[in-house]
């Protein structure tokens, strides 16, 4: 049950991709999480665009376009090595959707919020990571 949202100013993605690039955000949480690609899992994975002001994200040291993408997952659920290839390619998606190249990496930062167990509800529930990993073992099992 990932969560990912994408902070933006406004202009700085085109308008035509910003549902794909949710989508593309969206699977690649899923996929360094290592839940099954099936349509049950992907209508779990959320993905928030939030467009600020042009101009309201910036440094102290010019007002180049920046990009925030908050992930919250629950604890447990990104080993480092998952973390590291997460923050990889969410950085690539964002920066080919905004039409900027490998030197401006520096420009998105990814931030990993991991919930706690037993602190996230859902359907009127408390879901465990445990509750996941048993129903991802599911999905495989009736996508073989």
């Amino acid at each position: 049950m990932p969560l990912i949202e994408l902070t933006a100013p406004a202009g700085a993605l085109p308008p035509e991709i910003g549902n794909q690039v949710q989508r593309d955000l969206a699977a690649a949480l899923l996929k360094w999480e290592g839940a099954p690609d099936t349509e049950f899992f992907r209508s779990l994975a959320w993905s928030h665009l939030r467009e600020v002001p042009a101009g309201a994200l910036i440094t102290a040291a010019d007002a180049e376009p920046r990009f925030r993408a908050d992930v919250t997952v629950p604890q447990g659920a990104l080993s480092d090595r998952r973390k590291a290839g997460l923050v990889a390619e969410v950085t690539e998606i964002v920066l080919r959707a905004a039409g900027l190249g490998r030197a401006d990496a520096l420009r998105v930062w990814v931030l990993v919020h991991e919930q706690p167990d037993g602190s996230w509800g859902a359907g009127g529930e408390i879901i465990r990571h445990a509750d996941l990993v048993a129903l991802a073992g599911g999905e495989r099992g009736s996508d073989a």
